[in-house]
């Protein structure tokens, strides 16, 4: 006797989540399980769980021969994902469940010894792809929030590996899983408040240029000026996530080692790895390659605090994600692409001892020892970072006098006005800009013209900061309503790059 079932499920590499046929065919010879098609020790060792989960559930595990093919074989499968598809091409091709049955479905899921269903990485996505295809996805109950975050997808959630074969059966049908995932705008704001900054005006001023362009920041100042502060508000005058934006956030949370949590749909990120996170942490990396806190960030955050304290070979890496908003793990058998658009606020002290030009002469560092600790960040970095500002330390006085201030519910609505205009414009945020839509939106008169190339030539600076100068520029101009770039935006644009290069 000879028969032969397809059952259709999903890989994860990277962010996609690449189709795999499973192909289970039983014949008459000595009984015998074998898996093939480039698994891995994981996906090896679910015939053992799917033979218990079987046994357990009251099914028949027959003493026959059987192959089970994980195609394309040369596409690397790992995890207990596939567990569920397989038990379920076992019964199909031993006529337990009907095999007509199984080609609307993409199913995914690992099996316990009992027959439960557990939860997996990566359904998100996976329900992206099958909503291509109108093929409906079986998942674990666990995961069935996540994945219903993709609209028109039919998701049926199982607990149990008997519950799918009674829907198979027709005599018991799983309800589609629904869910209103509508975010609420109070809870996508964070809670920290602009308003509790004392001082810093100018510090603020900054923070409204970035959020409103997306532009990248770094802050230099003593310890205890604000910079932490200042940066963990940044998140409450960010514009509000557009629906393609939580989707590509929760894809890459979903592939994460935490996963998805439904809780912070809708709300940008805000990762703070240490000083001390290597390489493989921040872009990302492994044998398997998973997403780094680059990814993690994507559509928010990423806050360096004690930017000089990281490793420099570290800090390095962040040059191509701050480019090209993505970020390639590339390995001997494949590669994975991740998303990694982020916005970089950083900040670091003066010197080593952080009281460089402090009023109380309290700096006890030699001119090298600041220029070895500034040289850690290099100057190629340093381009890719629009913004540059000093934190100063405020006087008792004039923090004790700054009674009136600004909430960050009232920055975010100037931001998110300038960033309409920017969208009309172009379609994108000002950082994002190409070179030829910079010469096309960022004009500047013949006056603005010389007074940049002396700034560029008095400063010392690159190419790639002039271009940078004046994406800063149009977005000044577009929060103080302007259509055209003029030298009081230029002239704010270029002070934002002073410390560039030079000693603070």
């Amino acid at each position: 006797m000879s028969s032969l079932s397809i059952v259709h499920s999903r890989a994860q590499v990277g962010i996609q989540a690449l189709p795999v046929t499973i192909e289970v065919h039983m014949t008459n010879g000595l009984p015998r399980l074998s898996i093939v098609g480039l698994p891995e020790a994981a996906v090896k060792e679910s015939q053992d769980r799917v033979r218990s989960a079987l046994l357990n559930s009251q099914f028949e595990f027959p003493l026959q021969r059987f192959t089970i093919n994980l195609a394309p074989a040369d596409l690397p499968k790992e995890g207990g994902r596939f567990d569920l598809a397989i038990a379920l091409g076992i019964l199909a091709a031993s006529r337990q469940i009907p095999a007509d049955q199984l080609s609307g479905y993409e199913i995914v899921g690992e099996l316990a010894l009992s027959g439960e269903v557990r939860p997996v990485r990566g359904v998100l996505p996976m329900a992206l792809e099958a909503r291509q295809i109108q093929r409906q996805v079986v998942v674990p109950q666990e995961n069935a929030t996540e994945a219903s975050m993709v609209n028109n997808v039919s998701i049926l959630p199982v607990k149990h590996l008997l519950e799918i074969c009674a829907h198979l059966q027709g005599s018991a049908l799983i309800t589609p899983y629904c869910t209103d995932h509508t975010p609420d705008p109070a809870n996508a704001i964070h809670k920290a408040d602009l308003n509790e900054v004392r001082g810093q005006h100018h510090a603020k001023r900054a923070l409204e240029v970035a959020a409103t362009g997306g532009h990248n920041l770094i802050m230099v100042g003593p310890p205890g000026t604000g910079k932490t502060m200042l940066a963990s508000r940044m998140p409450s005058i960010l514009p509000p996530m557009t629906e393609n934006e939580a989707l590509e956030t929760a894809t890459v949370a979903s592939i994460a080692r935490n996963g998805f949590d439904a809780s912070v749909w809708g709300i940008r990120p805000f990762r703070t790895p240490h000083h001390t996170a290597s390489g493989v942490a921040l872009v990302g990396g492994g044998s398997h390659p998973r997403p780094g806190e680059v990814s993690l960030a994507h559509n928010g955050i990423l806050f360096l605090d004690e930017l000089p304290e990281f490793d420099k070979r570290v800090l390095e890496v962040l040059r191509e994600p701050l480019e090209s908003g993505h970020i390639t793990i590339s390995r001997a058998a494949h590669q994975a692409e991740f998303p990694a658009n982020f916005q970089l606020i950083a900040a670091m002290n003066p010197c080593p001892c952080g009281y460089l030009g402090d009023a109380n002469n309290r700096c006890q560092c030699s001119p090298q020892h600041v220029s070895r600790y500034r040289s850690r960040i290099s100057g190629p970095l340093l381009d890719r970072i629009d913004l540059h500002i000093e934190v100063p330390n405020l006087p008792r006085a004039e923090l004790r006098q700054d009674a009136v201030r600004e909430s960050s519910a009232e920055v975010r609505t100037r931001v998110i006005a300038a960033r309409k205009v920017q969208l009309e414009r172009g379609g994108k945020p000002n950082n994002l800009l190409s070179n030829r839509e910079i010469e096309q939106f960022c004009r500047l008169n013949e006056a603005d013209e010389r007074l940049l190339d002396n700034a560029m030539e008095q400063l010392g600076l690159s190419a790639r900061a002039w271009y940078r100068i004046l994406k800063v520029a149009r977005t000044i101009a577009d929060l103080a309503g302007k259509e055209n770039i003029q030298t009081l935006h230029l002239t704010e644009a270029i002070t934002y790059r002073r410390l560039e290069r030079k000693p603070v």
